[in-house]
């Protein structure tokens, strides 16, 4: 349970570390939460995972928001963060080229067909990644053997320090569609994609492939009370309100 604490006369500079996939909805929470507190909010996004062994080896992260429960679990069992919250969900989706023709009830077959590119981000390093592959798991269950046939064609371009960079101003998963078919990625990401690309399809896992992501958020031992302050912000009505606007759920469902 996050505790509350009393404002602060003078404003103060929390260190915000998150997920990529939250970068537009916690800019804009970040945003309202300046305008109400006079505190300001210096913001690291990045692969979960990564940001996670930063702030393992002593990083200055103050709060970490990740796209799971497991790594900020891991910063608490460790000692360096105090309790873990489950402050919003999300669900994975499929961004296609718009020249493909894909829906729903074709997803898997043309994820396996041979001549359509299929892209992820990098498992182990980014939780988009990890849950792509968990999709292709279930995927056995349809079609035995499609499993290692989707790891094994996937292209594991985002997520890991070495993969290349989008240009400014542009999101690296619809950036990436330019020399790919399907990028198997957070819905989240997929819509903020569409956005900048309108003519993207972002397509729908049947139910036998979903597969949701539950985000964690904890306060690095140590930080201020504005860090503090911030993560009751996020998990107020207001900032739930702003992740709901940018696709995500509560965390409080179920």
């Amino acid at each position: 349970m996050l505790m509350s604490f009393p404002a602060m006369a003078r404003a103060d500079t929390v260190q915000l570390y998150a997920a990529g996939s939250l970068k537009e909805a916690l800019t804009d929470v970040a945003a309202a939460f300046t305008a109400k507190t006079g505190d300001r909010i210096e913001a690291k996004f990045g692969p979960s995972g990564l940001l996670k062994d930063e702030i393992a080896r002593g990083a200055p992260a103050q709060v970490f928001a990740s796209a799971n429960m497991a790594h900020p679990q891991a910063l608490h069992d460790a000692g360096k963060s105090g309790p873990v919250v489950r402050f919003a969900r999300n669900k994975m989706c499929a961004l296609a080229n718009p020249l493909l023709k894909v829906d729903t009830g074709n997803l898997l077959t043309r994820m396996l067909d041979p001549a359509v590119k299929l892209v992820t981000s990098t498992p182990k390093v980014d939780r988009s990644g990890d849950y792509a592959f968990e999709i292709f798991r279930k995927a056995d269950a349809l079609r035995p053997g499609a499993g290692a046939e989707l790891e094994k064609k996937a292209h594991q371009l985002t997520g890991d320090p070495k993969s290349e960079t989008s240009p400014p101003g542009r999101l690296v998963y619809g950036w990436l569609l330019a020399e790919a078919d399907i990028f198997v990625t957070h819905c989240t990401n997929a819509r903020a994609a569409q956005k900048q690309n309108p003519t993207q399809q972002v397509i729908a896992l049947p139910d036998e492939l979903s597969v949701g992501a539950d985000y964690g958020l904890t306060v690095i031992t140590g930080a201020p009370p504005a860090a503090q302050r911030f993560a009751n912000f996020i998990v107020s009505p207001e900032g739930e309100a702003i992740l709901a606007s940018y696709g995500f759920a509560a965390g409080s469902e179920p």
